[in-house]
């Protein structure tokens, strides 16, 4: 269990109001206060130069300075769960699932994957930046699994990002969630990651500061999702790639986000049309998983093996 900032009223090195204040930011356990720097800290109003020492002190105190054997960490990694897809074939090449303490990125046509709102496991919150979330697809998956349909929806929290500084903003809430319901919630989605990125810096001149904003969310979500153990889902666009006619490529197109978004990807999965309700997932880039594809079928109960 995450050791929650409590603990340091506790030792009478916080007082309330301060907690109040670190749960605002979304910093909950003493792992978040090590993952966030002295810098970000001493922005947090009503917290002076000296307090962030004492707390930062404090903390290294507290939890392990970070090094462990690969053997301990092979333990800790026992840790990670996967989430279904629905298609056992695409849930094969992820290598299980969509996997927990880790970023999973899908793009191309129809990115979006149903298929996890059906799963039973846990609790999700669902940020939608493009206003394409639909109840209604959660009843039909419901009615696949056999599921109550208020339970189901129930389990969902969702919320509309408008521009990319709220995207951001809503991630503290998220993170209190987390730890408010330990272990309750196991999947966050973001549907799309990119889009109000391109609408709030769409000019030339912008796109440095695009990409340093976009750096700090993902490197938010990576935390986060180690912090809590919980799979990170999030969808993307393409583009066309200029300089792919050179290399011959097949496909002349590229996932948005730069190398910025491709670093902060566990996993990503290109996703391409089929015939009729077919799809094609290929794993893209993967630190584990080779560069196979598999085939699933879109369908109203959500994501499916293909029918031979």
């Amino acid at each position: 269990m995450t050791c929650s900032v409590h603990s340091f009223f506790q030792r009478k090195i916080l007082n309330v109001a301060d907690i109040k204040k670190l749960k605002s930011v979304g910093i909950c356990t003493i792992k978040g206060i090590q993952m966030t720097t002295r810098r970000a800290l001493c922005n947090v109003k009503g917290l002076s130069e000296a307090k962030v020492d004492k707390i930062k002190e404090a903390a290294n105190k507290l939890i392990e300075p970070g090094f462990l054997t690969a053997f301990e960490y092979s333990e800790k990694r026992k840790m990670v769960f996967h989430i279904t897809t629905g298609s056992q074939e695409f849930d094969k090449l992820l290598g299980g699932g969509i996997e927990s303490m880790a970023i999973t990125e899908a793009f191309g046509v129809t990115a979006q994957l149903p298929g996890p709102n059906g799963y039973t496991g846990g609790k999700i919150i669902f940020i939608d930046t493009e206003n394409t979330f639909r109840p209604d697809r959660l009843r039909d998956i419901a009615d696949r699994f056999n599921l109550d349909h208020d339970a189901v929806l129930d389990n969902v929290l969702y919320a509309r990002a408008y521009t990319s500084e709220h995207q951001m903003e809503l991630l503290d809430y998220v993170a209190a969630k987390f730890h408010e319901e330990a272990g309750i919630f196991k999947l966050l989605i973001i549907d799309s990651i990119m889009a109000l990125f391109r609408v709030d810096f769409s000019g030339r001149g912008e796109l440095a500061e695009r990409q340093q904003k976009l750096a700090q969310m993902l490197s938010r979500l990576q935390k986060i999702s180690e912090e809590y153990n919980v799979a990170v889902f999030v969808t993307n666009q393409m583009t066309a790639d200029p300089g792919a006619t050179m290399t011959f490529q097949a496909d002349p197109k590229k996932p948005i986000g730069g190398h910025i978004l491709a670093h902060a990807s566990t996993t990503r999965i290109s996703l391409r049309k089929g015939r009729g309700e077919l799809r094609i997932a290929k794993i893209y880039d993967s630190p584990e998983m080779p560069e196979n594809e598999a085939t699933f079928a879109i369908t109203a109960g959500g994501i499916g093996d293909a029918k031979e």
